[in-house]
């Protein structure tokens, strides 16, 4: 029948092929686009980056060297006024529906686009994608009405709303507003969910940020990174090499002393030890004190303490003040956790001073007495870099 066009499908076969044109797309976006283009995690086979600047040129009309230059933007300015999609600034309402013009003004800034895509395809193929860019869209709607006939319509304007809806609108926007942080990093972001299925892995947008040039967006062996599923099917067919993955930290039962390989170690896996920081020592000293912070302040109190401190408010942290007066032995593990978080700070110091400091820092925490943080201590003298 004309209706149906070529392929006369049952209702359920229009939202199987549905599923799996956005889904392409979706894995164009996460792997060609964002891991390997804007973060250089990965190096992709000229074939499946060709296939997916083409396949993208059809289903979204976005150019590479665009696209990753506003996400390098993005993530240069997070949550600033120069942050050209950023809900705390802007508003989630205004990302959840309006996040496609928020890229189109800042890819349209030429600017933006000279300073932060460098690095991306400079061909005569995205010279082509770049002048027509919405000329792909168009084929893409004939295509959909030859194939699925009058469906096709419904077909292609549900293909040109998902990346709007699940890129700009629930990444860009929700990943900076409402889910949970396995890691304080710099800014607001946070995981939608642990399972990476819909939007391909973005979902673990907090951990993304905390390390923004790693392949693999999972770190939890309970989270799902279904971009990174595909990564690895590559990887094992020769068709992509994988150049970064978040750091592991390792502990090494035989070693008891805080040295320069200690040091190195801490830096480069600071955000996990800072996570089991909060866990290990902050928490179940709370738990042990928490009979002594009164109010209706008690249920901000966990939050409070082990939010990373540049991201409280004023109000906030003048109620961490107040909370902080009414526990000494919880002060003390604050105080601690400030004084090695800023380590990593002094990016000027040189090693010698950063190792004392250390060095200095463990043996204050073990004079306390407080047992958490002892044992923080001998923890943190475990660790070393992983050998091969």
């Amino acid at each position: 029948m004309i209706f149906y066009g070529l392929c006369d499908l049952p209702w359920w076969g229009f939202i199987t092929v549905l599923f799996v044109l956005t889904h392409i797309t979706v894995m164009g976006v996460t792997i060609y686009l964002h891991r390997c283009q804007a973060h250089r995690a990965l190096n992709l086979h000229p074939a499946i980056s060709h296939f997916f600047r083409f396949w993208l040129w059809l289903t979204t009309g976005m150019v590479t060297k665009e696209w990753v230059a506003v996400h390098r933007k993005h993530h240069a300015y997070c949550e600033t006024p120069d942050d050209p999609h950023s809900p705390q600034i802007l508003g989630l309402p205004m990302l959840m529906w309006r996040g496609t013009e928020l890229y189109r003004k800042e890819a349209a800034n030429a600017e933006t686009v000279a300073r932060f895509c460098q690095g991306t395809p400079n061909d005569r193929m995205e010279s082509f994608y770049r002048h027509y860019s919405r000329s792909g869209i168009i084929l893409m709607l004939i295509i959909d009405l030859l194939l699925f006939g009058v469906p096709g319509i419904a077909m292609w304007a549900l293909q040109m709303a998902w990346i709007p809806f699940f890129a700009a609108g629930l990444v860009n926007g929700v990943g900076h507003y409402w889910g949970y942080r396995n890691f304080e990093c710099e800014d607001q972001a946070r995981n939608i969910s642990p399972w990476g299925i819909f939007a391909g892995g973005e979902e673990l947008h907090n951990n993304h940020h905390t390390y923004p040039t790693s392949a693999k967006l999972s770190l939890k062996w309970w989270e799902f990174d279904l971009g990174w599923c595909y990564i690895r099917l590559f990887e094992m067919l020769g068709l992509a090499q994988v150049k970064r993955i978040p750091p592991e930290p390792h502990s090494d039962t035989n070693k008891s002393v805080v040295d320069m390989e200690t040091l190195k170690a801490i830096f480069i896996n600071r955000y996990q030890l800072m996570a089991r920081y909060s866990k290990d020592v902050l928490l179940p000293v709370y738990q042990q004190e928490k009979e002594k912070f009164k109010g209706q302040v008690l249920k901000r109190v966990k939050a409070l303490l082990v939010r990373e401190p540049s991201l409280l408010d004023p109000q906030a942290k003048l109620s961490l003040q107040q909370l902080l007066t009414e526990s000494k032995t919880v002060q003390v593990v604050y105080q601690f956790k400030m004084r090695l978080q800023a380590l990593w700070h002094q990016t000027t110091g040189k090693e010698n001073d950063l190792l004392e400091a250390l060095q200095k820092w463990c043996v204050e925490a073990e004079a306390t007495g407080i047992a958490a943080l002892k044992e923080f201590v001998i923890y943190l003298k475990s660790i070393s870099l992983k050998t091969a």
